[in-house]
């Protein structure tokens, strides 16, 4: 069984650590991986509702001025 994290009070760059995804996550973005990088995020329990801020913070989203 895999191993269960509490990122309860962790930034996402601190779950990514913890969880062993900073790589992978870095690769997703580097390749503008989109499904990829949400998988992951979902992984490391990023909410629905963050996870568009978050991609948006790395480049995924872009919304007009």
């Amino acid at each position: 069984m895999a191993d269960k994290h509490d990122f309860s009070g962790m930034t996402v760059n601190e779950r990514l650590y913890v969880s062993g995804q900073s790589d992978n996550y870095r690769d997703a973005v580097k390749k503008k991986d989109l499904n990829t990088a949400i998988a992951i995020l979902k992984t490391i329990e990023i909410g629905d509702g963050n996870i568009k801020a978050v991609l948006k913070y790395d480049g995924f989203i872009v919304e007009d001025s």
